[in-house]
């Protein structure tokens, strides 16, 4: 047996080995990190010395803030893969003391939608999946809020529901977001998230022979709310 040659090839077999997980990480694996726009160890209950925040503060119109972005995510058998959608625009009007008087309503440019590869970008974008050239824009339009506090104080987080429509290529479903968001300094900060499935938006499984896709896909708020 030639030793030398045997090693040789064993040593292109391992690179070739290496190579294709490379590729492989690249096309299936996730390259987004979610962003918080609220920190993991903001106070949910006010201190004695946190003063209430004026309502003229809270009350208004505010609009959604060019660092805001919207996610949804998938998991494969691989891990979960985060798109970012990083035009992001809307406008809430806030009446805290009566939130039957409040609306708010959000807008994501679809064809913004990145996940860090751009292939893949390009088929969730195609007729299959988003079909971002005939649907440019996912909307969600809030109903209702609930538990929203009639009361805000400085820095300390607050949580609530949003109930209301989304709509992805043309076709709406009623969802509720699990919303936490934070005052400070003239900003209001959100996070909220919900979960919805493929069918719902008459999109199919994109399941294929190496990986395994869940049918749920979570949406993920990430906004920031200035007047």
């Amino acid at each position: 047996m030639n030793i030398k040659k045997t090693v040789i090839t064993l040593g292109i077999v391992v690179v070739l080995a290496g190579g294709g997980y490379a590729a492989y990480d690249y096309f299936a694996g996730n390259h987004i990190e979610v962003k918080e726009v609220i920190a993991a160890n903001s106070p949910e209950q006010a201190s004695t010395e946190t003063a209430v925040v004026d309502a003229s503060e809270i009350d208004g119109q505010w609009s959604i803030q060019p660092d805001s972005k919207v996610y949804f995510s998938v998991t494969t058998s691989k891990e979960t893969v985060n798109f970012e959608g990083g035009t992001v625009t809307g406008q809430w009007m806030i009446q805290a003391a009566d939130a039957g008087k409040m609306s708010a309503e959000g807008k994501v440019d679809t064809a913004s939608l990145q996940s860090g590869n751009s292939q893949r970008d390009g088929h969730v974008k195609g007729e299959e999946y988003l079909n971002v050239a005939t649907f440019p824009e996912a909307t969600f339009t809030v109903k209702s809020f609930e538990n929203f506090p009639k009361e805000w104080q400085e820095g300390t987080k607050a949580s609530f529901n949003m109930a209301g429509t989304l709509t992805v290529k043309g076709i709406s479903k009623e969802v509720t977001f699990t919303t936490d968001a934070l005052y400070s300094d003239g900003s209001f900060n959100l996070e909220g998230s919900t979960v919805v499935t493929f069918e719902d938006f008459g999109m199919k499984n994109p399941h294929t022979v190496v990986l395994d896709t869940q049918n749920d896909l979570t949406i993920q708020l990430r906004l920031i709310l200035k007047k």
